[in-house]
């Protein structure tokens, strides 16, 4: 029988390397798609808010200039309900800008972890190379 070499390692322990290898590859994969994540989640999360404050301002603005308008308008001759409309519809449009401005905001953050895909196709390149 011929003995191995030192320098030639058994079928067993080239799988066992692979397998450890790979193990540590998941690993590392899983904490760079969760980094990616919480990056991606970060910038929604000030989108969201600018929604919201969008929203409180819309609302902050109703508060604070509808009585005033109405009251002017009516001084002007229009019965108040029509004054009140007419106010109440141009805060209201208002309000609807910064909101869409917000949800436009939100569209372009791409929550999906690019980075992650684009290492998991090298990694799978690796392994097939590892394999042949």
């Amino acid at each position: 029988m011929m003995q191995q070499s030192r320098n030639e390692r058994s079928l067993g322990e080239l799988f066992s390397d692979l397998t450890r290898d790979m193990g540590t590859l998941v690993r590392q994969e899983v904490d760079l798609a969760r980094t990616e994540m919480t990056r991606q989640a970060s910038k929604a999360s000030k989108d969201v808010a600018s929604m919201a404050v969008g929203g409180a301002v819309a609302y902050a603005g109703f508060l604070a200039i509808v009585a005033a308008i109405i009251l002017a308008l009516g001084a002007l001759g229009l019965p108040l309900w029509v004054s009140a409309l007419i106010v109440g519809i141009v805060i209201a449009g208002i309000g609807y800008v910064l909101i869409q401005r917000g949800r436009d905001a939100l569209k372009k953050v791409n929550v999906a972890p690019r980075q992650t895909v684009e290492t998991l196709k090298e990694d799978a390149e690796w392994a097939k190379e590892q394999t042949r």
